[in-house]
């Protein structure tokens, strides 16, 4: 299922509430101890929750209608393709389905459908993952050491990214995260009258120079992605098993350049920049090997990001976390600081591919 909806979703969590939650681990035989906490997350809720005589739990529960049952199994199978490796990722558990017991307000118990792998349950219409709770800090990204290390583990999951393909997921491409969210962004008329044709106008020539960053790196290979590998989707522990970076949060798993979930870890200006990737890519080149043709595709990937962005937050702006987490968003300044930043991607797209 393509995230990018001809229409966005009606209000997706209207009504629900962490008693829900509460409810539906107690009816996959967790025990709640009532101890809930509501952590950070837009695009699905997600709760840490404290469990009797047992480690505290973190719970997804999938946005409505964003992905197909078919694309959260592809999800969950990756990561378990992973954990059989010993590369440490947020691993959802396995459930079971405990003896249906009587609920204390008297109402029948909870009819709750678990998927294939028994890894997604169905509970009164809201799809739950539950994962071990993991513990760590923000990576340190300006430590060499760090991005090697950073580095020898992307290098391990691309390499089993490599020896399938998603069936279900899109791809990360000029289309999924360039063409369409335009599109989408015109046709629903998110753009202020008086920027429409300057928006228009610089965010062709942005397409036009992502095309040609595509057309100078070739046909370079795509391989299944973490696809959101930003600082806030790793977790440092220097006392875990093993010590280091645990990678977290596979939502956005997709097919796409390798560079896609290199690029990420970047920061600078060009000169920082190129000493990064050769500190993240002295580790990823022991396990996997990097095409050098996809350093063309750096600044690209990050123009369909941002055009992508822009048509995420609008698809959501009937959930109320929206509005109230972006409140500058569709604003005429909002939309003149994404034609600016436009400019400043055509422009570096102009400039030749970082050298390492």
């Amino acid at each position: 299922m393509n995230d990018t909806p001809l229409e966005p979703a009606a209000a997706p969590y209207a009504g629900f509430t962490p008693e829900q939650v509460l409810d539906a681990l107690d009816a996959l035989g967790f025990r709640p101890d009532g101890r809930l906490l509501a952590l950070n997350s837009y695009e699905n809720r997600v709760f840490q929750l404290g469990i009797e005589d047992a480690a505290p739990v973190v719970v997804k529960v999938y946005r409505p209608g964003r992905w197909s049952d078919a694309a959260i199994a592809e999800e969950h199978a990756f990561v378990a393709e992973l954990i059989e490796r010993e590369i440490p990722v947020a691993a959802p558990l396995v459930l079971t389905l405990p003896e249906p017991m009587p609920r204390f307000d008297g109402r029948p118990p909870l009819a709750v459908t678990l998927n294939a792998g028994a890894t997604l349950a169905t509970i009164d219409g809201f799809r739950y993952a539950v994962f071990p709770r993991c513990i760590g800090r923000a990576p340190e990204l300006e430590q060499p050491e760090t991005l090697e290390w950073m580095g020898r583990f992307m290098g391990r999951i691309h390499a089993v990214g490599k020896l399938s393909r998603f069936e279900s997921r899109p791809s990360i491409d000029i289309d999924t995260y360039g063409r369409g969210p335009r599109d989408w962004l015109l046709a629903h008329g998110c753009i202020p009258d008086e920027l429409r044709e300057a928006w228009v106008s610089t965010l062709g020539h942005a397409l036009d120079r992502v095309a040609a960053c595509y057309e100078r790196a070739g046909d370079v290979s795509t391989l299944r992605l973490h696809g959101d590998c930003h600082a806030g989707n790793v977790l440092w522990n220097d006392r875990g098993d093993p010590p280091g970076p645990c990678f977290v949060d596979f939502d956005d798993a997709r097919m796409g350049p390798a560079m896609q979930d290199l690029w990420m870890l970047l920061s600078g200006d060009r000169a920082a920049m190129t000493i990064q990737l050769s500190d993240v890519l002295a580790g990823y080149e022991d396990f996997c090997d990097f095409d050098r043709r996809e350093l063309h595709l750096v600044e690209a990937l990050r123009t369909l990001r941002l055009i992508h962005y822009s048509a995420w937050l609008a698809q959501r702006w009937t959930d109320a976390a929206f509005p109230a987490a972006f409140p500058w968003f569709g604003s005429v300044k909002y939309w003149q600081d994404r034609i600016l930043e436009l400019r400043e991607q055509i422009a570096l797209m102009d400039e030749p591919p970082l050298v390492v």
